[in-house]
């Protein structure tokens, strides 16, 4: 059985990842974050999955790149 993807609004993406919508929205605006999807001209959504993944590759063991 196929399980069907969560889709999240930008606004709920942004509280999964634990930031304000605004600064996800300008990390799109700049080509960096997570991979987002458009429905239409207005519509914009995260795939959880998508966030996990991302916020997964965001991991660090120090501070130092």
């Amino acid at each position: 059985m196929e399980t069907l993807p969560q889709i999240l609004r930008t606004a709920d993406a942004a509280r999964y990842v634990g930031i304000s919508p605004s600064t996800l929205s300008k990390m799109r605006m700049r080509g960096e974050g997570p991979p987002y999807a458009k429905i239409g001209k207005r519509i914009v959504v995260y795939d959880k999955g998508d966030l996990a993944h991302w916020l997964a590759s965001m991991r660090r063991l120090s501070t130092v790149r």
